[in-house]
């Protein structure tokens, strides 16, 4: 495992917070299911892992969600935050170790594919087995309740195999796709100074 220096650490700090801090700008989208909200607050998770590694890129996101409830707390018992945990590590470990394994922009693009694939995936999962039954026992609601939601928005959603491919999944592919294209966009510019900055003094 990577020792992380005192300059990686600072900026796992400041990527950290800077993620912690996008969190909180959150939007929906339209069609897609209302209790799923939009934000990147992946993207410093990504360029931290590029530039750092995976070691970094969990500890960023760690360091996202402390500043998140140190922030604003939590409002489902920390369900919500174990489900950014693992769809975040879902999304980002495969990209930052597919990248680090050939730092090309081609290996960086095959990467993201396939942690958009897993996350979108894993969003299933966490949503049906973890959020929503949160959820509806919290407040007392049946499946049934959170199907008539979604059809608000969207009327095809008429049972949960359809809310997993025309709201849980596209809603994933965008959000990831939107990180990813900014990632691509924006890494080769500011890497430079990252990886200057986090480089070990002779």
């Amino acid at each position: 495992m990577k020792k992380l220096n005192v300059r990686e650490i600072a900026l796992i700090g400041v990527l950290g917070g800077m993620a912690g801090v996008l969190m909180l700008f959150r939007t929906p989208l339209p069609f897609m299911p209302p209790f799923m909200d939009f934000d990147l607050a992946s993207l410093p998770e990504l360029i931290g892992g590029f530039a750092m590694g995976p070691v970094a890129a969990v500890c960023i996101i760690l360091v996202k969600l402390l500043v998140k409830l140190a922030l604003v707390g939590t409002n489902s018992m920390f369900t919500g935050e174990i489900s950014n945990l693992l769809l975040s590590l879902s999304y980002v470990l495969p990209a930052v170790i597919l990248y680090h394994r050939h730092k090309n922009k081609r290996s960086a693009v095959n990467g993201m594919l396939v942690g958009t694939i897993l996350c979108a995936i894993a969003a299933v999962l966490t949503n049906l087995l973890l959020i929503i039954p949160f959820y509806v026992n919290l407040y007392g609601m049946s499946m049934e309740d959170i199907l008539m939601m979604c059809q608000a928005v969207n009327p095809y959603v008429s049972d949960t195999l359809m809310l997993a491919l025309l709201g849980i999944i596209p809603f994933n592919l965008i959000k990831r796709g939107a990180e990813s294209l900014l990632t691509l966009l924006l890494y080769k510019k500011i890497s430079p100074m990252l990886k200057q900055f986090v480089k070990k003094q002779a």
